[in-house]
């Protein structure tokens, strides 16, 4: 049963993809081209609106096409649909998290028409990693910052936040979970360590990735002048320090100060090589 559906979820997944790809040339090659000549910037960011927003179904399909497969290869779960039901209210709330640490907890920084932020979604996505592996803890940040980025002024930046934040999630579960098994009982010592590490670890990957990805984002699939590019990618690489240095203090702090709490009640997940990707 399990594999069927798994099968459904490549065949669907594969669906999107494809109509991701046409719709993204469709809107790239009209949408994006008159956004390009637009005087107004309310109109351009109106027009380039559809094509962020086929690129974000790209990345979504992508990800939901290797799951299909990873499960398929895999075989059965192994996690009860008491513990899969836990994990996916787990992951929803720390969504919004993320989306209410971008949405209402930033501040913009103009760079010519393109912008950065300061602000505490990375907090988050490095947060749900934490508790609840680097799965199911990177696809909250990725959801929950792309729908933030879809609802702003940021979106056109919504397929590589995806993307990032995904990442971020992956790398701190990995480094978190995966060698240093931190769901496991531990002393207080070794708990804070790992917790600093593992957040350290995936900010320090946004920090180099965050402005390299984003300039040849903006210059070869936007169509932003590389001046731009590059002047933003500048003043990329200083904000994102500065949020990856906020994100690895108060993530480290929530999970120290949450995990007693979680573990007491029951609820703090056990993250562990054999359930971490078979969700």
């Amino acid at each position: 049963m399990e594999r069927k559906k798994s099968y459904s979820l490549i065949v669907i997944s594969a669906i999107l993809l494809v109509a991701g790809i046409i719709f993204s040339f469709y809107q790239y090659h009209h949408s994006y081209i008159l956004a390009a000549k637009a005087a107004d910037s309310a109109e351009k960011l109106a027009l380039q609106k559809p094509y962020a927003y086929g690129l974000t179904l790209v990345f979504f399909s992508i990800l939901l096409m290797a799951k299909g497969i990873y499960n398929a290869v895999r075989g059965a779960l192994t996690l009860s649909a008491r513990e899969k039901l836990q994990r996916l209210a787990q992951a929803g709330l720390l969504a919004a998290l993320c989306y209410i640490g971008f949405t209402f907890f930033k501040i913009d920084i103009p760079v010519g028409p393109e912008k950065t932020a300061f602000h505490f979604g990375n907090v988050f996505c490095v947060l749900a990693a934490l508790l609840i592996g680097g799965y199911w803890g990177g696809l909250a940040g990725a959801v929950g910052m792309t729908l933030a980025d879809l609802t702003t002024s940021y979106v056109t930046s919504a397929p590589k936040t995806f993307l990032l934040k995904l990442c971020i999630g992956l790398i701190v579960g990995f480094v978190a979970h995966t060698i240093f098994k931190l769901s496991k009982s531990h002393s207080p010592k070794y708990v804070i360590g790992v917790t600093i590490l593992s957040s350290a670890c995936g900010m320090i990957f946004n920090i180099v990735a965050d402005p390299l990805v984003g300039y040849f984002y903006k210059t070869y699939l936007l169509g932003v002048p590389q001046d731009i590019s590059a002047a933003l990618a500048k003043m990329a690489t200083l904000t994102t320090s500065v949020n990856a240095v906020i994100a690895v203090v108060l993530a480290s702090v929530f999970y120290v100060a949450l995990r007693p709490a979680l573990k007491k009640s029951g609820m703090l997940v056990s993250v562990t090589p054999e359930n971490t990707s078979a969700k």
